[in-house]
């Protein structure tokens, strides 16, 4: 994957580009499709570099009800809904706590506060932090599921639009792993305003159709098999077919 043609970025540069409000479109992918996909859009992103890396890990905690009202709510189809998580950029030993809020308009508005302990329980920071921002209290959450996953992140160089691309996927509820390793999961994130997106463009060249991907449900979908999935089954055989990885319970 040939990844030096970029221009690089560093993380201050990118802060003028954060959307925090914005909107998304999520296409996911074989992982064979990646390098041709990055030479069509090498001279108009920068790719983000921090300390001479430019394949970022991260880890992911999710949180959740223990009737597991958020997922219900995605898998039924609820508008105005939750994600609380906490992320940690590991190559820097960053955490962040972060609720997205999914609106009916279908913007997606993150919140994210520091955090000292990316799996330990919530301070009364954070608990102040998610009574302000979420209906839910955080002494009815718990950790429901663990995301790793390596990240190229770019920069539209009319900083008007920021992309990331998701690789080496795992999903682990307690002693369950399962991997998605030749999946490649791409968000394209704006303030709505842009439409001239050349990475949207050059997905729809390869025949590769916007499609939406919530790492949270499907994560939870292959490895908890007591949960209602029936509505993200398509979506899941779907998943096996790309990847050639057998996944539902």
């Amino acid at each position: 994957m040939k990844t030096h043609s970029f221009d690089s970025i560093t993380l201050s540069e990118m802060d003028q580009v954060k959307l925090m409000n914005r909107t998304d479109q999520k296409f996911w992918f074989h992982s064979d499709y990646l390098p041709e996909l990055l030479e069509m859009v090498k001279n108009q992103y920068f790719l983000l570099h921090i300390d001479g890396e430019n394949k970022l890990p991260y880890a992911t905690t999710y949180f959740d009800t223990e009737n597991n009202r958020m997922f219900a709510a995605h898998h039924n189809g609820k508008l105005n809904r939750f994600k609380i998580r906490k992320r940690s950029y590991v190559n820097s030993g960053i955490s962040f706590l972060e609720t997205k809020f999914k609106n009916n308009k279908g913007r997606t508005i993150k919140k994210r506060i520091p955090c000292a302990s990316p799996n330990g329980k919530f301070t009364s920071t954070e608990s102040q932090f998610i009574d302000s921002h979420t209906p839910f209290f955080t002494r009815e959450l718990k950790p429901s599921l663990g995301n790793n996953f390596s990240r190229l992140t770019l920069v539209n160089k009319n900083f008007k639009e920021r992309c990331t691309i998701d690789l080496d996927i795992e999903f682990k509820v307690t002693d369950r792993i399962v991997t998605l390793d030749n999946l490649v999961i791409v968000e394209i994130k704006s303030d709505g305003k842009s439409t001239a997106s050349p990475l949207a463009l050059a997905l729809r060249e390869n025949r590769i159709k916007t499609s939406g991907f919530s790492k949270y449900c499907v994560g939870r979908s292959i490895t908890d098999p007591q949960l209602k999935v029936n509505a993200f089954k398509p979506k899941l055989r779907n998943i096996e077919k790309v990847t050639q990885t057998k996944i539902l319970i």
